[in-house]
């Protein structure tokens, strides 16, 4: 019996910077590729011969290439930030400096001192896993500051528009989603939205509010957004061409 899909490992340079593929061999016809937020896909016909398949890596590399060349942040997600001590982190208009320290410690750290963002390493870790917990602080640390006025924005927006009882606003680290609403009245926004426009940030607070009244994305749902803000569609055009670029 033969597999329906098989799935291997390979890469292409892009601009000097090597870029993950994830190659699926499966029943088709013809080949295709795409790009998610997580990786670099193509997919081709099950038994392609191996030239075959090297001709279509670099038919895919050209691909993603121009691809790059007209969407300037298609490929930010795959190149992974360092961060040192001195450097500038800019936040919406908030501009904070980093103060990094790695230490015989057990555990990472960190906390906001006036606009200082000082974390506090463990050199037990590996310096993957140190980059990866800088990421993951300065989204805790950032959140913290600016939640006041995010929380103050959903309140105007709800009170302006459908008026529903709130339980919370949360400022969570997401890389799947810019927002979401629990039944229960809860607004959760991802913290790379702090990093988008004030502007484009209304869009994702009316749009999860809107999910108070309407739970999925019916007629009615858009009806109810365009309502309140008739130019929806250019902040959606914003987050496809620059969400990229929003990240810590």
């Amino acid at each position: 019996m033969h597999r329906k899909s098989q799935k291997y490992n390979a890469s292409i340079t892009v601009n000097g910077a090597e870029l993950p593929v994830e190659v699926v061999f499966e029943r088709r016809r013809g080949h295709r590729f795409s790009i998610t937020r997580q990786r670099i896909i193509m997919r081709l016909p099950l038994g392609l011969a191996a030239s075959e398949v090297q001709a279509r890596l670099y038919e895919l590399q050209q691909w993603v290439g121009k691809m790059a060349a007209k969407k300037t942040a298609l490929l930010t997600p795959f190149t992974p930030k360092t961060y040192r001590s001195g450097d500038l982190l800019t936040v919406g208009a908030r501009q904070y400096i980093l103060d990094i320290a790695v230490e015989d410690r057990g555990s990472h750290s960190g906390k906001l001192i006036d606009n200082t963002i000082a974390l506090y390493l463990s050199s037990r870790s590996t310096p993957a896993n140190r980059n990866k917990a800088v990421k993951s602080l300065l989204s805790r640390i950032v959140a913290s500051d600016f939640h006041p006025e995010i929380e103050q924005r959903v309140q105007h927006w709800n009170r302006r528009t459908f008026n529903r009882p709130l339980k919370g606003v949360f400022l969570k680290y997401n890389h799947s989603n810019w927002g979401s609403c629990s039944v229960n009245g809860n607004v959760n926004l991802s913290t790379r939205l702090l990093f988008a426009p004030p502007e484009v940030q209304d869009y994702i607070i009316l749009h999860e509010l809107a999910h108070l009244v309407e739970l999925n994305h019916s007629d009615r749902f858009w009806a109810l957004i365009e309502r309140y803000m008739p130019d929806y569609a250019e902040k959606e055009k914003w987050l496809k061409t620059h969400g990229g670029a929003c990240d810590f």
